[in-house]
């Protein structure tokens, strides 16, 4: 075996990068074309498709005639495809998103033959740590990659564990996914070439034999590979062509003895580019809006409705899974296929959204028309506060809102529309024009509810729910007549009632549905909830009981805690040059930070008790881009107003925080600071099934400076400050760790540099990308911070997120306007601290019919108790594939268990 060298003929596909997706998959079918004729010449020949379906899919969708072709060379062992459906960025998608991606691809293959049971991930800029969890939990036992592996690695493979303690054995490849091409540069000194190169790398293979993978990028291999290969073989040293399983499964024998633990985020042995983790922000946005909004659809689906949207539903997965690729949302890409990418995921969100509403519609149907359906979303009970268009009562009185066991909570009114609509004068003549507007009942948005004829006048009223029936044909004869009675001028007014936004607070059960009307009643003033302090305002504070905000005299917030912790100096804005690339920020050599404002205004916008608001507008005088010289921002600045609103609610322990301006700057990043008490030097960020630690450096040793910014999703934490994300991003413990920077923006110019300060390499060609300067959009971000000295565990930080990220849904009813409410209905319940429900959803099973589908992951480092509650009589257990795993007995509609630390558990409920 040590004399022995094995070839794996491949190529790595981006589906879209530097090309659209089908100029790319244009020159994939030729590849593809090439590759099944090569095989059925030579039956030495193998193949790996890159472990990913996608390119196998997109091929078949231009070739449906090699159905049979492709299916044949699977089941003979010749052709590897799978598990994949796409080569994801792992850090730029939830958890979930991950599952799903294994799930289609995995099901795809074996509908042609069968997966490749290797979690293959060979050009992924940095890996997530728990990856081995979620490749065990599939039962896939290997992995195989390249960037990303600690210096501690000496041989060609390791043992992958992650945070629970599963483990894969992983394949190194430390040279790269084409180590091999360079061997076979002059076909007939393949075998000194080969020679020369196992020496070189000797330490790293120790008993086994060499893997040359032979293929790069968006080519297929020579069709005479196989015959050079025979004809270089020898007793020196044989060679064999193989998949890259059959490299793994039948050719390895030496035992692993080297343990790696967690993320896969080193620059030693290759680059990770980190810099996609801020560029283009908005398909970071549109990303998490589409993963929300599916997850949802899919809850609803299956609670509250029995419609068969599955099609639907995995459309919209397989645009948000397509739209993962590690060249995709990352924004790597020209702008033309970014373009394409936040075209598709919008398509995903549009798509998830309709499933969301149907599925809301049939229990809207049993609430009157003037009450309102809200939908809780997350499997434990809240009170949240929605906003809902209400009538505003003539007399003087407060409003409140009813639920259906006749509890009553006050209202607070955040803005109020106008009631005439239009007020116009006009010839008896142009009555009929004035007709055409309505259209059967509808007119400026709203419904006529009665009309008012009288000699020179027409007046319609309208309303959200008429009372009476309307004839629009009765209408048109009567006005003909007046008209025709009274010629000369006409007033013709639009009146509507009086309407508001009112903000409602609203015990929701968990997952559950309830309803309410908004009537006249009480006094104003009254506290916001009888269990919620209200939330109160002064013309520079905000404060709800649990934390309050204060202006300070720069334009920054100083924060207080309800233990008492204060910030000081949060949301100060720090902007510089960047003369990097999609791929890695670069700073100029002499660069000018901007951070203190030119000028500074408040302005209080709402004032309790539900919710209190003001508006911190900081004016920035921020260079227009770099100059000539890159290493140099322009002298010449541009104004930039940047505003800050800061929102608390009553009962939240935290601060709402939302930035937004125009940018009108070139070539720069921009920070959101969060100084620190006291310096740290570790800080925790929460992403796919797990709350990663990180220190203040990265490891270095490749070509790539290993700046220390590192990925959140959902939250990120340094010493008492936690921030809840909105979207994925970037962020960087600063200072000497006496600040949390978090990146709102870096605005560059191009696809790759060939000449980058922080960077030894080009990653890509040099290709102008001119929307990622974003120049001309409004930039706007949201995000939560909570200050607590008890850090993201003692701030129940998992539970604080989701409450963040996910809002209640609100429905009109549509029943007839008089009516009771229906009573409050309960859904999924899960109890359990820092424990994420990343998934409930419908699923189907030949053998056992219908079931409700919920995921968990532990999110800490002791075992956790869950319990879920709903009305089932019967749960099993399984894999990240649905394979029964075990059948655990629920108790009277209960299922408690134990999740060991870190763990991903599945169970079906029935």
């Amino acid at each position: 075996m040590r004399n022995s060298a094995v070839f794996v003929p491949h190529f790595h596909w981006d589906r879209e990068w530097y090309e659209p997706f089908q100029v790319f998959r244009h020159r994939l079918v030729t590849a593809l074309d090439t590759v099944l004729e090569t095989a059925e010449a030579d039956p030495d020949f193998r193949f790996t498709v890159d472990g990913q379906m996608a390119a196998i899919e997109d091929y078949l969708e231009m070739r449906p005639e090699n159905r049979a072709r492709v299916s044949a060379l699977v089941s003979e062992g010749r052709l590897a495809i799978g598990p994949w459906l796409i080569l994801l960025d792992e850090f730029l998608c939830s958890g979930e998103t991950i599952v799903r991606n294994l799930q289609l691809g995995w099901a795809a293959a074996q509908e042609l033959g069968g997966a490749m049971s290797i979690g293959y991930l060979p050009d992924m800029f940095g890996h997530i740590a728990q990856m081995p969890q979620i490749l065990a939990r599939a039962g896939i036992g290997h992995a195989a990659l390249w960037r990303g592996v600690p210096g501690s690695v000496a041989g060609h493979a390791f043992r992958w564990r992650a945070p629970d303690g599963s483990e894969v054995r992983t394949e190194f490849l430390f040279d790269g996914y084409d180590n091999g091409l360079d061997v076979l540069l002059v076909p007939d000194r393949i075998r000194r070439a080969l020679r020369e190169y196992a020496q070189m790398t000797a330490e790293r293979w120790g008993g086994d034999p060499v893997l040359a993978m032979a293929g790069t990028d968006h080519n297929a291999p020579d069709p005479h590979l196989a015959a050079w290969l025979r004809q270089a073989s020898s007793a020196e040293r044989a060679i064999t062509v193989a998949t890259l399983e059959e490299y793994i499964r039948e050719h390895v024998r030496d035992e692993v003895s080297e343990v790696v633990t967690g993320e896969l985020r080193s620059h030693v042995r290759g680059n990770i580019l980190p810099g996609v983790l801020s560029v283009r922000l908005g398909l970071k946005q549109r990303m998490a809006v589409a993963e929300r909004t599916i997850d949802h659809a899919e809850r609803m689906n299956a609670l509250w409705t029995r419609r068969d949207d599955a099609p639907f539903l995995a459309l919209a997965w397989h645009k948000i899974i397509e739209s993962t690729a590690h060249d995709s949302v990352v924004g790597s890409g020209t702008d033309e296929t970014c373009d394409q990418v936040a075209a598709r995921l919008a398509e995903a969100a549009q798509t998830a959204r309709a499933v969301r509403d149907a599925a809301l519609a049939e229990p809207a149907a049993r609430v009157p028309g003037d009450g309102f359906l809200v939908a809780n979303p997350l499997p434990w009970e809240r009170t949240a506060l929605v906003e809902v268009d209400v009538m505003v009562p003539r007399e003087e009185s407060a409003l409140v809102s009813t639920a259906a066991d006749g509890s009553t909570h006050p209202v607070q009114l955040i803005s109020q529309a106008p009631t005439v609509l239009s007020d116009e004068r006009l010839d008896a003549s142009q009555l009929e024009r004035v007709l055409r507007r309505i259209h059967r009942r509808e007119l400026f948005g709203r419904l006529i509810d009665h009309y008012d004829i009288a000699p020179g006048s027409l007046v319609f009223h309208l309303a959200e729910a008429p009372a009476g029936p309307f004839d629009l044909l009765t209408l048109r004869r009567e006005v003909a007549a007046a008209a025709a009675a009274h010629p000369g001028e006409w007033r013709v007014r639009t009146l509507t009632e009086a309407r508001a936004t009112a903000l409602v607070p609203v015990d929701v059960p968990a997952g559950g549905l309830t309803s309410f009307r908004v009537t006249a009643g009480g006094r104003s003033g009254v506290p916001a909830t009888a269990h919620l302090a209200p939330a109160t305002a002064t013309a520079d504070t905000v404060a709800n009981g649990l934390v309050k905000v204060a202006v300070a005299d720069d334009g920054t917030l100083d924060m207080t805690g309800a233990d008492g912790t204060v910030l000081s100096g949060v949301g100060r804005l720090v902007d510089g040059g960047d003369r990097g690339d999609s791929y890695n920020y670069a700073p100029p050599a002499r660069d000018v930070l901007v951070s203190e404002p030119t000028k500074i205004t408040v302005r209080l916008l709402e004032s309790g008790p539900l919710r209190s608001r003001m508006l911190v507008t900081r004016v920035y005088d921020w260079p227009a881009a770099l100059s000539h010289d890159r290493d140099l921002r322009s002298g010449h600045t541009v104004q930039t107003p940047v505003d800050t609103l800061v929102e608390v609610r009553a009962g939240e322990p935290f601060v709402r925080l939302s930035t937004s301006f125009l940018n009108q700057s070139a070539d720069h990043r921009l920070r959101l600071h969060v100084p620190l008490p006291q310096p740290v030097d570790t800080s925790a960020s929460a992403g796919q099934f797990a709350v990663t630690g990180r220190g203040l450096t990265a490891e270095g040793g490749w070509g790539e400076f290993p700046i220390p910014t590192f990925p959140a999703s959902s939250f990120v934490s340094a010493g008492p400050a936690t921030v809840l994300l909105d979207h994925t991003g970037e962020y960087e413990l600063v200072d000497g760790g006496r600040a949390l920077a978090i990146t709102l923006l870096r605005a560059i110019g191009s696809i790759s540099v060939n000449i980058h300060p922080l960077r030894d390499e080009p990653a890509a060609s040099e290709i102008a990308a001119p929307g990622a300067q974003d120049l001309g959009m409004r930039i706007e971000s949201r995000f939560a911070i909570v200050p607590s000295a008890a850090g993201w565990q003692g701030a129940n930080a998992v539970a604080l997120a989701e409450e963040f990220r996910n809002d209640a849904l609100v429905a009109r009813g549509t029943a007839p306007s008089t009516g009771p409410l229906p009573p409050a209905t309960s859904g999924i319940r899960v109890d359990g601290r820092d424990v994420h429900v990343s998934s409930i959803r419908r699923v189907t099973d030949d053998a056992r019919g219908t079931g409700t589908e919920v995921r968990l992951a532990a999110m800490s480092d002791t075992a956790s108790n869950v319990g879920i509650t709903g009305g089932f009589t019967e749960a099993t257990t399984v894999d990240l594939l649905g394979r029964p795993v075990s059948r655990p007995e629920p108790v009277r509609g209960r299922l408690d268990l134990v999740l060991g630390p870190w763990e991903i558990r599945t169970v079906v409920l029935r």
